[in-house]
């Protein structure tokens, strides 16, 4: 954004990027919590699996810092870059993560949303359109991390159980 002087002004996060700021730094918390609390299963799961993890913690801890801080700055840009590029790679991975016998896992409908959605809101903010980039982004948000996210822990997933269980 650039004011009448062509000095860049940020756009203030409203209510809706706090919410998702916050929710993504509770879902961050409930992933490190599962993981500590499963230290004695640690060596079961495969590398594609960490691989994942890693990426989705990064994400998680970026995520808070695009929803909660000015947007618009040179810094938003380079943070939101590296933000997709988590993303697209959390996505692209996930298709290799194994499934135990099963073809198909209904979490790759939500990669398939992201493969699709981030490239689309990239595309928007690189457009200067940003309501739509706006709007892209906290679809990301609630679907790549509040529903991903939730629907890691039910179900008897590795996450959940350890959550749970430890």
């Amino acid at each position: 954004m650039a004011s009448a002087g062509g000095v860049r002004t940020g756009i203030a996060p409203e209510p809706l990027d706090r919410a998702l700021g916050f929710a993504s730094i509770a879902m961050l918390a409930l992933v490190l919590a599962a993981i500590a609390r499963g230290h004695a299963h640690w060596g079961e799961p495969p590398a594609a699996v960490w691989g994942h993890l890693a990426l989705v913690i990064a994400a998680l801890v970026l995520t808070p810092v695009m929803m909660l801080r000015t947007k618009g700055s040179d810094r938003h840009r380079l943070l939101g870059t590296i933000w997709v590029a988590l993303l697209l790679a959390i996505a692209i991975e996930g298709f290799f993560i194994p499934l135990h016998g099963r073809s198909f896992s209904p979490i790759w409908l939500i990669s398939l949303f992201v493969l699709w959605r981030v490239p689309t809101a990239f595309l928007a903010a690189r457009r200067h359109q940003v309501a739509r980039h706006r709007a892209a982004m906290r679809g990301t948000v609630i679907g790549a991390f509040v529903v991903a996210g939730l629907f890691t822990l039910p179900f008897g997933r590795m996450l959940g159980i350890w959550l749970f269980h430890g």
